[in-house]
């Protein structure tokens, strides 16, 4: 097969995906799959510039919302990660970052379990939950506050008084295999197709018109990230921010680390990856962030997106 004939293959079976993925929640190839794809259709593109294109998924930033709920603009986009494939490649991911500062190497990194839900935004007002949104594309998603009021793990005021003005939780909605089994025993009791995965009865779940149906799916969510809109909260490290996070009462997930160097995360990952099989929930991975926040490029709207946060696949 030529090259052209091959992005065009690509290119189709990618947009397949999406619409897939983002629009009907019946997703048919793993992230993993998935990935693999992409990679291969930027490689060949980047190999050959006239095969690039303006319509290709690799220029897309993601999948709008296509539903009837009201869009949410994101006050600060929920970026996407970067994909690490082996130890070669978290190294040059690091090196990549050390270019940038020197810094990096001695910041200390943290892995978290990648929980494969969906991710959402919550804002609070002066610590009360006022918006709750899916990612969408990144930039803009969709309202799904009152659906989000019925997952049990969100806080509708947060515990304490160090609260911003306007802060925005990021996390992830997921559905524990013990609660998708249930779920799908009782969809077949009523004559309903199962769901394929947890993933997509999470994702579904976020975007019922009746809230009441949401609650029914017994959704749970993981914090790991806070977005400060109006205030002030020094929270000098992503550890911070995950023990903050607990503070004002929001469940995190319980595996994460703390690293001193990347040679420890690299000795450490065999057994994060011999782990994945074992949890409660269904995961793809292992996100490693640089702990200092300051150094944190790809966790903010900067020129480099993702380039603090690759996912160990």
């Amino acid at each position: 097969m030529s090259a052209e004939a091959r992005v065009e293959e690509l290119r189709r079976l990618l947009e397949r995906a999406n619409q897939l993925y983002y629009v009907a929640d019946q997703p048919e190839l793993t992230d993993a799959e998935y990935d693999r794809l992409f990679r291969e259709l930027a490689d060949l593109e980047a190999a050959d510039p006239s095969l690039a294109s303006p319509d290709s998924p690799t220029q897309r930033i993601g999948a709008g919302p296509a539903s009837a709920l009201a869009k949410h603009p994101h006050r600060r986009p929920m970026l996407s990660l970067d994909n690490a494939f082996d130890a070669a490649e978290l190294a040059a991911w690091e090196d990549r970052n050390a270019r940038l500062n020197a810094d990096v190497r001695g910041a200390g990194y943290t892995s978290e379990i990648k929980i494969d839900g969906a991710a959402v935004s919550l804002t609070y007002e002066n610590g009360k939950l006022v918006v709750g949104a899916t990612r969408g594309n990144g930039v803009v998603g969709e309202d799904v506050t009152q659906n989000l009021r019925t997952v049990s793990d969100i806080p509708l005021k947060l515990k304490g008084e160090s609260v911003p003005a306007l802060v925005e939780i990021r996390g992830e909605v997921y559905l524990p295999y013990k609660n998708f089994s249930k779920l799908n025993a009782e969809r077949a009791e009523s004559g309903d197709p199962p769901f394929a995965n947890p993933r997509n009865a999470a994702a579904g779940g976020l975007r019922q018109l009746d809230p009441a149906d949401t609650k029914r799916r017994r959704l749970r969510m993981f914090a790991f990230a806070i977005e400060v809109i109006d205030g002030k909260l020094e929270l000098p490290t992503q550890d911070a921010v995950l023990r903050q996070l607990e503070a004002w009462g929001f469940p995190v997930e319980p595996h994460h680390e703390l690293h001193p160097d990347l040679a420890a995360v690299q000795q450490r990952i065999p057994d994060l990856e011999a782990l994945l099989p074992t949890l409660s929930f269904q995961a793809d991975g292992v996100v490693i962030k640089v702990n200092r926040r300051d150094l944190q490029g790809g966790s903010r709207a900067g020129p480099s997106p993702g380039s603090s946060r690759p996912k160990w696949r």
